[in-house]
């Protein structure tokens, strides 16, 4: 029995361990954010959440995709985008959100606008902490034949991983920074960068065209993990950065 425990525990151990990494982005976009809040918006915001809770409940949306209760927010998670889209086309369905259906753009202008409306609905605020960081994971924004790249499989340090987890999980994981490190470091780096300036609409048509550079450069077949690392850790920084900058001022204008 004492063994059988030990197994239990540690195969528990090493599922929750594979589960956690993908929490790590979603923290860092959450805790960037929080330090952009206005004193208004972070008093309602850890009113309803909690001190600091859009950080903790980031992952949240991701934690409840095993409740029925929630089972129609699966979708709410991507927004399948075809190849060789222009800023328009993408601007032209960001301001239909549901023309291709109920997905990501859709999802976030919805909840957005029940926020408004409903300023204590915390739901929809973990909602929204949630998906500002996948609308700027570039897999999130991906083909739809491959499933944002569920089905696309690559070497990654002598692992199998798909192409959406690589993204998801495991070139964060590569910096080996907590995800306090991590949201300090982008904060400190991206100090004198025009970001703010930006509209969430263009920070996600910059993470489309990142995705785009990422298909490309799959297609090219070259399989140096390290040199896919250096191609690809500042088009991470910026995509995290710019998600946590845009949650920031999504959550000032509605809590303004």
């Amino acid at each position: 029995m004492k063994k059988f425990f030990s197994l239990f525990a540690l195969s528990f151990l090493l599922v929750w361990q594979a589960a956690a990494y993908d929490a790590i982005g979603h923290r860092i976009v959450a805790d960037i954010a929080y330090g952009q809040l206005s004193k208004k918006a972070r008093k309602q915001v850890d009113a309803l959440l909690g001190t600091r809770g859009i950080v903790y409940y980031a992952s949240w949306a991701d934690d409840i995709k095993s409740d029925k209760q929630y089972s129609y927010s699966y979708q709410w998670h991507f927004q399948n985008l075809p190849d060789g889209m222009s800023a328009q086309d993408i601007a032209e369905m960001w301001e239909n959100p549901k023309v291709d259906g109920e997905y990501l753009f859709y999802a976030l202008d919805s909840l957005s606008n029940v926020l408004r409306n409903e300023p204590a609905n915390a739901d929809a605020l973990k909602f929204i902490v949630h998906f500002v960081g996948d609308c700027m994971q570039p897999m999130h924004l991906g083909r739809a034949e491959d499933l944002g790249g569920n089905k696309i499989y690559l070497k990654w340090f002598g692992k199998s991983v798909k192409l959406h987890t690589l993204w998801d999980r495991y070139l964060i994981e590569n910096r080996q920074y907590s995800y306090s490190e991590y949201s300090h470091y982008l904060c400190d780096k991206y100090e004198n960068e025009p970001v703010q300036q930006m509209t969430l609409l263009e920070a996600v048509q910059k993470c489309y065209a990142v995705s785009q550079a990422i298909y490309d450069y799959q297609q090219k077949g070259d399989k140096n993990n390290y040199h896919y690392a250096y191609r690809f850790n500042q088009d991470l920084d910026w995509c995290l950065y710019a998600a946590g900058v845009q949650l920031g001022k999504l959550l000032n204008e509605i809590y303004r």
